[in-house]
């Protein structure tokens, strides 16, 4: 019997061992720096959003990039741009540890990706007083389509409405003020940033229906890599601990999220 005590308390301490090495490998390979540096963009709850009941931040980036650096047991610093190609090609320079985005193929020659954290829909936005009614008017010709400057969404559209005239805006907020103005007749987006543009926009309309979806995974640079094992598993876990569905509540992600 105390032959077996031994053997069975060597086994645990060999396990905890490896478990403890596995997280201090991830520990120096995710946060070399010895601070997980979280890059974000303000108006997306997929990024960083703040409630105005509360005061307080949320988004996918934003509560993800916490948890990842208690559980790496480092502080967190929120590196802030103005869109999410911005955060990328911070992470590219080497000034971001972690961050979500679209996981395209294009993007995934910058950065390394996770599996799919949620898949969102994208759609269009119109004014309170736009006569467009639907997506499918959304093909009449010689249509002006906003899009976040250097977005998935600016590569995308010439494709498939090559009839339009694509205008690139900085940020969302910019793409308020071409609405407005008449500037544009449709903001073509994810839908959170859409609802989130609305929001701000009395009487107007996020039309019924999807041009397209976007795959949010966890992206980490490239030199990272040796990390994406633990990223894995990171991801997995937040996902079946809900975690994943209490940081979209917070968020206020809105628009046909749906789980993977």
């Amino acid at each position: 019997m105390k032959a077996l005590i031994v053997i069975a308390t060597a086994a645990i301490a060999l396990v905890a061992s490896v478990v403890g090495g596995f997280a201090q490998d991830a520990q120096t390979t995710l946060a070399p720096t010895g601070k997980l540096r979280i890059g974000v963009y303000y108006g997306s709850p997929t990024s960083l959003v703040r409630d105005s009941k509360t005061n307080e931040f949320h988004g996918l980036s934003f509560d993800l990039g916490k948890e990842l650096a208690k559980r790496l047991k480092v502080p967190f610093e929120q590196v802030s741009y103005q869109r999410i190609s911005e955060v990328l090609e911070g992470m590219v320079k080497g000034e971001v540890d972690f961050t979500v985005s679209n996981s395209t193929p294009a993007r995934a020659a910058q950065v390394a990706f996770s599996g799919t954290l949620l898949t969102i829909e994208l759609g269009y936005l119109v004014s309170a007083t736009s006569p467009i009614k639907s997506v499918a008017d959304i093909e009449k010709p010689g249509l002006r389509i906003g899009v976040t400057q250097n977005s998935t969404s600016q590569g995308t559209i010439p494709k498939l409405l090559p009839n339009a005239t694509v205008v690139p805006a900085q940020n969302y907020k910019r793409g308020i003020e071409m609405l407005e103005r008449g500037e544009i007749d449709t903001y073509a987006t994810n839908k959170p940033t859409l609802f989130e543009m609305s929001d701000q926009m009395p009487g107007s309309r996020i039309l019924e229906g999807r041009w397209g979806e976007e795959h949010l995974a966890v992206a980490i640079p490239k030199e990272h890599a040796a990390g994406l094992e633990y990223i894995k598993h990171f991801v997995e876990d937040v996902r079946a601990s809900g975690l994943v569905a209490r940081v979209v509540e917070q968020a206020g992600l809105r628009g046909a999220v749906k789980a993977q």
